[in-house]
């Protein structure tokens, strides 16, 4: 086994990782938030089975971040890659606390699950390419609006330049006939 990661910094979830993933296993991400796991939890106290999916070879599906599982599942799974299998041991605090659910938990039980992150899929109604190309297309709209702001202020700047040259104009003509008239005035 690897060596021990604390994920939560207070050593609240701690990972160690049982296999290592492929080296271009994909993980959880913006685009792909849903993950399938198999899971085994026993009570580190005990070491007692309180919940697997092994018996019936289910999957867990669950989105990462949503707060549907506990607060160490959605830690840990962040940092895991399809492939891996990880044994999470959960504090009190990143479980169920003193609620101690569901009902075969007692309250403010350390837990110890072996997960295996089996898949990770994008949300139900968008595929991958479809949550790309949205991106795409969300990223191609912000490039023209700034375009259309970069062309706006140059207009702006162009018609604050002629406004400015015109008066400057105005101003000279002004000049010279007030010359001129004092020029005729003397002359007189």
């Amino acid at each position: 086994m690897g060596d021990v990661i604390d994920l939560s910094g207070d050593g609240g979830v701690l990972k160690t990782i049982v296999r290592r993933p492929k080296a271009d296993a994909i993980g959880p991400s913006e685009d792909l938030p849903l993950v399938d796991v198999h899971y085994e939890g026993t009570l580190a106290e005990t070491g007692e089975v309180f919940d697997t999916t092994h018996e019936d070879n289910t999957v867990f599906s669950f989105e990462v971040g949503k707060g549907s599982v506990i607060q160490a599942w959605d830690i840990a799974l962040r940092t895991m890659k399809v492939g891996e299998v990880a044994k999470i041991t959960c504090k009190p605090e990143y479980a169920y606390g003193s609620a101690g659910s569901p009902p075969d938990i007692p309250p403010n039980a350390t837990l110890i699950f072996e997960v295996e992150l089996v898949a990770c899929k994008p949300r139900k109604g968008s595929s991958l390419s479809s949550v790309s190309e949205e991106r795409a297309r969300l990223e191609e709209l912000k490039r023209q609006r700034e375009l259309a702001a970069a062309v706006k202020e140059e207009e702006k700047k162009k018609r604050e330049e002629a406004k400015a040259a015109a008066a400057a104009r105005m101003q000279a003509k002004l000049d010279a006939k007030k010359g001129q008239g004092k020029g005729k005035g003397k002359g007189k």
